[in-house]
């Protein structure tokens, strides 16, 4: 990857972890044969093209830290009651 770009995509995704998931996926998008947002030069790897998408905002992201998780649906399992008296 080049440095330049990744600096240049950090301004854009200030979260590092954010930006490698946003790229990895992308990666993969490229590699399973999925067309690039931008024009590429030969010989530019998937991973750059990822990059220069990023900077030029063709892809984006939300965050969801603002969303309130929905509370889990506990099921309370019935109870049981032990015999004392065990069948021989």
């Amino acid at each position: 990857m080049n440095a330049d770009l990744i600096e240049a995509a950090s301004k854009i995704v200030p979260n590092h972890s954010i930006l490698i998931n946003m790229i990895s996926r992308r990666v993969r998008q490229l590699s399973l044969g999925h067309r690039p947002l931008v024009e590429v030069a030969p010989g530019l790897r998937a991973a750059d093209i990822a990059l220069t998408e990023i900077i030029n905002e063709k892809l984006s992201f939300e965050s969801t830290d603002d969303e309130k998780e929905p509370e889990p649906n506990v099921v309370k399992f019935p109870s049981t009651v032990a015999d004392k008296k065990r069948a021989a």
